[in-house]
């Protein structure tokens, strides 16, 4: 005999109720976290704009029929691409993400917040301009920086204390999420259509973490996050059309998210929705390193320059030890052959050896070029990890979320050079002052890799204003990352 199962339609999960009337609802009224998604707004667009530099990435760009214009659609930045919403958020999320350059939150799950930007600006963007074509008022900047803030709320509330990669699960999953809800926002669904979607979320297939892993590392790491948020978008709109939802898609006995992908377990939460992942959020500022090495990247520069005073080189190293926290263990320490360039910006013993080398790391160093030289491999050899209590904790400390390195290295002679201990990146929150002016560099770097002087000079006219960033059209501000003809 099988037991009884009521089919009497529940209400809905409250997480999918609580994540609904934050996105619908909740008034952000912190200037810090305005101010800070303005950054990670420039931020996130350069490292699109920088992408664009390499076929890999612009070969999965444009639209799924070839010379395919949507009227009133929305805009690829630097791209000639005027796309229907769900495609341009494909689009727009891809080249984002594609260096893996740009903001992380670190918890008991990883991702990037700004990854969500894909849907908001492609959603954004089509909204304005088809306003504008109707004679209607159309979206503000604001409203963009608005949804990001909750997006990366709700992706980064949901991290604090649930671990999907140990499940297997990929973290684009919180990506497809808080996308939906915040595209939802946008585009005036009400409270029961934002619930329904956001099950419909829940509810879809998710994204297996073997891309990112050996044996099978490999580049869809670099568009899983556009997929994400694109699918987010359809969900909204199939939402919209007044589509059903599945109100116990998580808590369902046997068919439930929790007890088919989650072990039977509840999600955890550390504190209710509000502003604190976008004040909190991390940079990648300096090195295009997964956000667990960075500060080990940092120790690895600082020892370049002392080799170099003493007028040694990387040669002259008998062996690297580096102390580091429980996640950069999991997740980037490799042995072995290093398939690609995802395979290498996932491996902590190659973005050590390669500043400790050649005193820099750029996105260029991942490429088979440079990967050629066996000096790298050589060194990757005589390089280890090992874990420190203390750096896991303070990983975990919601009042610190360091990302501590260090690194001890012991020269041919026998020689022991001091240890070099960095435990917040130049992209954290306790170093922003330092970070900032650094970041809007960046930026300024990024837009001359695609623009002429006067089109660089109007876009930072804009973007390093908050008001009048904030005041402006969201289809006119993407038009000034017009590509040039």
């Amino acid at each position: 005999m099988s037991a009884y199962i009521s089919n009497h339609r529940p209400q809905p999960d409250q997480v999918l109720v609580d994540i609904a009337d934050y996105a619908l609802n909740y008034p952000i009224d912190s200037s810090l976290a305005y101010e800070t998604a303005r950054h990670c707004l420039i931020d996130t667009l350069g490292c699109g704009l920088e992408a664009l530099a390499y076929p890999a990435c612009t070969k999965l760009l444009g639209p799924v029929i070839p010379g395919t214009v949507v009227p009133h659609g929305a805009k690829v930045p630097g791209t000639p691409h005027q796309l229907d919403p769900v495609q341009a958020a494909f689009n727009i999320g891809t080249m984002i993400r594609w260096l893996d350059f740009n903001d992380t939150w670190l918890a008991a799950e990883w991702g990037h917040p700004s990854d969500n930007l894909g849907g908001i600006l492609a959603v954004a963007d089509w909204l304005s301009r088809t306003a504008v074509a109707a004679g209607k008022p159309p979206l503000t900047m604001r409203d963009v920086l608005t949804a990001m803030i909750k997006a990366h709320e709700i992706q980064g509330c949901i991290a604090l204390e649930n671990s999907f990669n140990k499940v297997g699960l990929d973290h684009v999953l919180l990506v497809k999420v808080a996308s939906t809800a915040v595209v939802c926002q946008l585009l005036g669904l009400t409270r029961d259509e934002t619930i329904n979607a956001v099950s419909l979320a829940w509810v879809d297939g998710h994204s297996l973490r073997t891309y990112r892993h050996a044996p099978n590392t490999g580049s869809r790491k670099s568009w899983a996050a556009g997929d994400a948020t694109s699918r987010a978008v359809r969900l909204a709109l199939i939402a919209k059309t007044g589509e059903m939802g599945y109100p116990s898609v998580l808590t369902a006995k046997t068919w439930g998210f929790y007890d088919v992908l989650f072990k039977g377990q509840p999600l955890k939460f550390q504190r209710p929705y509000g502003s604190y992942v976008m004040e909190h959020v991390l940079f990648k500022i300096s090195y295009p390193a997964e956000f667990h090495s960075q500060t080990a990247v940092e120790a690895a520069m600082t020892i370049h320059a002392q080799l170099a005073q003493r007028g040694k080189s990387a040669e002259d190293i008998r062996r690297v030890h580096i102390r580091t926290h429980e996640a950069c263990i999991r997740i980037i320490d490799k042995k072995g052959p290093l398939a690609n360039p995802a395979d290498r910006d996932h491996c902590i013993q190659y973005m050590v050896a390669v500043p400790l080398l050649f005193g820099r790391l750029t996105a260029a160093d991942y490429e088979d070029a440079v990967a050629a030289d066996q000096r790298i491999d050589a060194l990757r050899e005589r390089i280890t990890c090992t874990e420190d209590p203390r750096f896991t904790a303070d990983y975990h400390d919601p009042d610190k979320r360091s990302i501590a390195n260090a690194m001890a290295v012991e020269l041919n002679d026998g020689t022991t050079l001091p240890e070099v201990v960095v435990e917040y990146p130049i992209g954290h929150k306790r170093r922003r002052a330092d970070g900032i002016p650094l970041l809007e560099a960046k930026f300024r770097t990024n837009l001359a890799r695609r623009f002429a002087a006067k089109q660089q000079e109007a876009i930072l006219a804009v973007s390093l204003d908050q008001r009048r960033l904030e005041d402006m059209p969201v289809h006119e501000y993407v038009d000034l990352y017009a590509a040039a003809t």
